[in-house]
């Protein structure tokens, strides 16, 4: 017999080899759900006593022939009756082909799991498919169906002893590397590690002497009752790790698990896990594997599930999912999106659940967690509001706090004269000691905050929580970084910095960015000299290495302030040391500055209330000069300064000192302070 498959449009087999699923070599994984699939029907069929045939030995075959060139996939399920083969696959079994040929001709991804077009992937690879089948009903014939990938084909009557189907798949010229043997057993590993009707390719293989030797057993390349099938209280803890080393063999043990076990109002199971994440942004993501009736989906859950979910791993599994292969439809589609929304509540519950339970083994896991939170924190607001309940803030001391318990802890001596609580933080202990000692001895207590996600959730709580502000312990002196009340020490005057400041700008290096000194009177008991960096634009270079549209602030060098501390009796001594090497000449200089200033006040008086082009070219030409003259002066002071500045030791040594307490000072500096050092010494 010989006939036309139901489609009147020729466009259907182009579509399906060209288009009709991502990856050619998911072909291997529909032939075997379809045969996993009417195994699984007669097994139904025996169990309600509708199959009185022996249904006890069901299993999938998987057969390669390199000679022949073909892979035959065989199962002893229900197979089908000449009427069956006719309705299922000549008619292709859905209503206005035509229709939808027209409507998803540009986009054929999204056929897959409404249309049954699991069968017509054999196409993709192959020349030539036969069905050779025989229905479990009494009395019924084998059928052959043989097509060569046009519409036409033709079926006959068989001798066919078992019942069941054989699918038989004659490999084209450019799909030649599915006729080997470590590619099929690849692609049986990745596509139906988990079905749940034994699959069997070939026989286990041993070595013996020099090469592997075949055996008389099976070679079941799949586990029909996979972990995540269970019912939680079937199993122990040991049977959830053994089974997260089974998909992740060479994976340190996990921190937790979550069971997933629902029916409504969709279905879905699974096991999720909490893997160990160091404190690295370079996590390794798609370890979620995604499964329809245990047939593998796909493991780019991205844009499927909330992005922070990528960084779990373990196994999805929804009848509601269609086997489709298409991202973008799997994002759009209702259930996904509902399945995605109740996962990012089970994670957070199951966290609180833990938290509460066991809080001291949740704080022992908590630095291999805390990436995974501040990452859901960051991107997903629902779940940002549950985390708060086991989020944990750990200080230099190794305590941990959840936000409600720190912000007692430190709302008394914490909040500034505007009323803001003000929570101090490092990101290095070792880099920040001083800084953070410091603040210690002030009584405040100070956060260790140092993964590569802390700068963003720190602008994240800063505007939910306008009232309270993230300060780091080196971004400012001391006593400014809780400014209490108005600064009521004596300043110096604009007229003293700016003498002073050239002493100590021509010693701090050029190399490692932009330096502003200033000067406060810190005590004698404080350092000498501390170098502090702006809160907002460190926060924002930090920001800039992991966020696109902020390069600019990459780009800008390091920009710090080098505060003197000009109650420090060291200092004192540097300045004392200024004066008596320079304050006669700075005088004579100050003295006809002054001067040169009095003669351009009156010129400048003289100014006054005339027009430009009314005032006398002599007298601009003077005002010139004498501007001249105090700009020439000035620099002349300024060179003073800064020679003496790099002429003292002690001045040297001070400015190296604040540099070497933010490891500042390396290779040539470092040799140079050490030799200086020697000198003061002797």
């Amino acid at each position: 017999m010989e006939g036309r498959i139901g489609v009147t449009s020729e466009n259907l087999f182009p579509i399906i080899k060209k288009f009709l699923y991502s990856d050619h070599d998911i072909f291997l994984r529909e032939i075997v759900s379809n045969a996993v699939d009417a195994t699984q029907k007669l097994k139904t069929l025996a169990s309600v006593g509708s199959y009185s045939g022996n249904a006890e030995d069901l299993k999938v075959r998987v057969k390669l022939d390199k000679d022949a060139g073909t892979i035959t996939v065989s199962d002893n399920g229900i197979g089908m009756t000449e009427e069956e083969v006719n309705k299922y696959i000549n008619q292709i079994a859905f209503s206005g082909a035509n229709e939808f040929l027209e409507k998803y001709k540009n986009d054929a991804n999204a056929i897959i799991g409404h249309f049954g077009l699991g069968f017509y992937s054999s196409f993709m690879v192959s020349d030539k498919v036969e069905v050779i089948t025989k229905s479990h009903q009494d009395g019924a014939k084998a059928v052959k169906w043989s097509c060569n990938g046009s519409p036409e084909y033709t079926m006959e009557e068989v001798d066919k002893d078992e019942v069941g189907t054989d699918i038989v798949m004659y490999i084209n010229e450019d799909s030649k590397e599915f006729l080997d043997e470590n590619r099929i057993s690849e692609l049986l590993n990745k596509y139906c590690k988990f079905l749940p009707i034994p699959v069997i390719f070939g026989k286990k293989k041993e070595w013996k002497g020099e090469e592997y030797v075949e055996t008389d057993e099976n070679n079941q390349i799949n586990d029909v009752s996979p972990a995540w099938t269970r019912m939680p209280a079937d199993l122990e803890e040991e049977d959830y790790h053994n089974f997260y080393h089974q998909l992740y063999p060479m994976a340190d043990e996990p921190l937790f698990n979550i069971h997933l076990n629902v029916d409504y109002p969709f279905n879905l199971t699974g096991i999720l896990y909490f893997p160990k994440i160091k404190n690295t942004i370079e996590v390794q993501k798609n370890k979620i594997q995604l499964y329809s009736n245990q047939v593998f989906v796909t493991d780019s859950v991205e844009g499927i599930v909330p992005e922070f979910l990528t960084l779990l791993h373990g196994v999805l599994d929804s009848p509601d999912i269609p086997l489709n292969v298409s991202r973008s439809y799997l994002q759009s589609d209702s259930n996904v999106k509902k399945i995605s929304s109740h996962i990012t509540k089970k994670v957070a519950d199951r966290l609180q659940e833990i938290f509460k339970e066991n809080r001291e083994e949740f704080e022992q896991k908590w630095d291999d967690l805390k990436l995974f939170i501040e990452y859901g924190m960051l991107t997903d607001e629902k779940f940002y509001e549950r985390a708060l309940k086991f989020f944990l803030l750990g200080n230099t001391e190794g305590k941990k706090f959840t936000w409600e318990e720190y912000e007692n802890l430190i709302k008394e001596n914490q909040t500034d004269k505007d009323n803001k609580m003000v929570y101090l933080y490092a990101n290095h202990h070792e880099d920040q000691f001083s800084f953070i000692e410091a603040a210690k001895e002030k009584g405040y207590d100070v956060l260790l905050m140092e993964d590569p996600l802390s700068t963003h959730l720190l602008n994240a709580l800063e505007q939910k929580y306008p009232e309270k502000r993230f300060v780091r312990v080196d971004a400012d002196v001391v006593e400014k970084l809780i400014p209490k009340a108005d600064d009521d020490k004596e300043k110096l005057s604009l007229e003293e910095k700016n003498e002073l400041s050239p002493v100590f700008q021509a010693i701090v290096p050029n190399g490692k960015g932009n330096f502003i000194v200033d000067f406060e009177d810190l005590g004698e008991t404080a350092n000498p000299m501390v170098i502090t960096q702006n809160e907002f634009m460190r926060r924002m270079k930090d920001m800039s290495q992991m966020q696109a549209g902020m390069s600019m602030y990459g780009e800008l060098p390091d920009s710090y302030n080098l505060v003197v501390n000009v109650g420090h009796p060291l200092v004192k001594k540097v300045l004392a040391d200024k004066d008596d090497v320079l304050a006669s000449e700075l005088e004579k200089i100050n003295n006809e500055i002054a001067d040169q200033q009095k003669e351009k006040e009156a010129l400048d008086k003289l100014k006054e209330g005339r027009k430009d082009e009314e005032v006398p070219q002599e007298e601009k030409d003077k005002l010139k000069e004498l501007d001249d003259k105090i700009t020439s002066l000035e620099a002349d002071k300024r060179t003073k300064l800064e020679a003496f500045g790099r002429d003292n030791q002690l001045a040297n040594q001070l400015v190296d000192l604040a540099l070497l307490a933010n490891n500042m000072l390396r290779g040539s500096d470092l040799n140079n302070f050490v030799k200086r050092s020697i000198e003061l010494i002797k």
